[in-house]
């Protein structure tokens, strides 16, 4: 099987000169472009360190790195090690960082920073910075059965809802991914790819792919819309990938950048408001796509059909997987239609091989209905598909049952409001009832409660405004943007 390491560096000896990245240290300051041929270089310089510092195949590593090529280098350097990637966002901090290293049972962990220079250090999981206490049994007690899956990503999901598991991934999985995502991007040498989004949280079917395909990955000095823009229109950006939210922020970019080469934008993390399909299509004449990201599954689901009509959907699913909605009692949802809805459920290619604690092989997760995701989602009678929200995040009133995501939508588009969470709260007699918080734009001109109540009963029926509404500062979110409904959330 040739894995993304091989692909690398058939990519190199083809064509040395052809540019992997394109980056900039600094908004005003030059582009750094680093080829094929170098970034393997350092690649394979770095698995060389990572050997003789210890690191053995299938070895669980985790990397903590800079946003940007030092990244790169070293998460391609721990894959050509035969290591197993564990990226750890930086931004976790002391506690943050040990619970990933004893949740996924690290042999080592990769600290870079700005100031190494690319230089390589290694150190056990019991480095000075924090003390792993070893696993309840002493140890992992299923590293046999891990190994086997020649496993090469670990990766935690975001716990927006839950409490957050370890989803393994093999080598033959990872390629049966990025195969079935790219039979629908399309991904070639001819592209160059503005990147926005954190790459301890997006990777695989993204950052591989894009470089397993040869294509030219640009990274901009910020996520701002000024040295974004600049770089993309520089550089003839083909393909953009990230949030609504950056997707907002290019969109009110008063700049002359028209991104002419633009012929795919897709947009993923969180749901797609019509208002910022809208402003982004105004601005760049370009629709925004839409693509449903599962850390188990990839990337199975995107709106590549009716992105200009219904921005909101979340489209139909891509060859090779087979996505159906599930109703309470386990049967299949046939209607049409907002009304009917289910868990959205997927089979197909490159779905997890396993969860890490508590060990779960896939076929424990997947048999009998496939992957659910626990999102409940409508079928159109066009059969796209367009998410409700969360099964957690489902308020019951007296029987009448809604999502927090309807509420939120509404209240998110109050032009004083920021952002808002709506939760269920218990009550006695009604079951529960919705309490809202919201962020307003100026908190010096908050709306008022009875404004915002006021707002919400023009649009909503009576059941479903929140009974009591909370100005706060900010709202706790993921580092992809995601709010989190859960005190322990953390995206690692």
């Amino acid at each position: 099987m040739v894995t993304v390491v091989d692909a690398l560096r058939a990519r190199a000896a083809a064509d040395p000169s052809r540019l992997a990245l394109v980056t900039q240290a600094r908004p005003d300051g030059p582009a750094e472009r680093i080829s094929y041929a170098a970034l393997v270089t350092d690649m394979d310089r770095i698995a060389a360190s990572l050997r003789s510092a210890g690191v053995k195949a299938a070895e669980r590593c985790g990397l903590v790195a800079p946003q940007g090529p030092l990244f790169v280098a070293h998460a391609l350097g721990i894959l050509a090690a035969d290591g197993c990637l564990v990226p750890i966002a930086d931004e976790l901090g002391t506690a943050g960082f040990a619970s990933v290293c004893h949740e996924a049972r690290l042999a080592h962990v990769v600290h870079v920073s700005e100031a190494s220079h690319g230089r390589v250090h290694v150190s056990d999981a019991s480095h000075e910075r924090v003390r792993i206490e070893p696993a309840p049994e002493g140890g992992f007690e299923h590293e046999e059965a891990f190994r086997a899956l020649r496993p090469c990503y670990l990766r935690f999901t975001s716990g927006t809802t839950h409490r957050r598991k370890g989803v393994v991934l093999g080598h033959a999985t990872v390629k049966a991914r990025l195969d079935a995502a790219n039979s629908a991007l399309g991904i070639g040498p001819s592209d160059a790819i503005l990147w926005l989004l954190p790459m301890a949280h997006h990777f695989v079917v993204s950052i591989l792919l894009y470089l397993r395909e040869g294509a030219t990955i640009l990274l901009p000095a910020s996520g701002l819309a000024r040295p974004a823009l600049r770089l993309a229109e520089q550089e003839g950006a083909t393909l953009l990938y990230a949030s609504p939210f950056h997707h907002q922020l290019l969109a009110r970019d008063r700049g002359t950048e028209k991104l002419e080469r633009l012929r795919l934008a897709i947009s993923t993390a969180e749901g797609l408001r019509t208002d910022v399909a809208q402003a982004f299509a105004a601005r760049f004449g370009r629709p925004l796509v839409q693509a449903l990201g599962v850390i188990e599954c990839g990337l199975p689901v995107m709106n590549l059909v009716a992105a200009e009509r219904k921005p909101e959907a979340i489209g139909r699913a891509l060859a090779g997987y087979d996505v159906w909605l599930r109703d309470e009692s386990g049967r299949p949802v046939s209607q049409h239609g907002p009304e009917h809805t289910g868990e959205l459920c997927i089979r197909g290619a490159g779905l997890l091989d396993a969860y890490l604690v508590p060990w779960t092989p896939a076929a424990s997760v997947l048999v009998p209905d496939g992957f659910r995701t626990g999102d409940q989602a409508w079928r159109d009678e066009d059969g796209d598909l367009h998410l409700v929200g969360r099964r957690a995040n489902r308020i019951n009133v007296a029987g009448m049952k809604f999502f927090s995501e309807e509420v939120e939508a509404v209240l998110d588009s109050h032009p004083q409001l920021r952002r808002s969470r709506v939760e269920g709260r218990v009550h006695a007699h009604l079951g529960e009832i919705p309490v809202a918080s919201v962020v307003p734009r100026d908190p010096a001109r908050a709306p008022q409660p009875d404004e915002l109540r006021a707002f919400c009963r023009e649009r909503l029926p009576a059941y479903k405004v929140p009974r009591e509404f909370q100005l706060v500062e900010s709202l706790p979110t993921t580092a992809t943007g995601k709010l989190m409904r859960w005190s322990g959330d953390c995206d690692a």
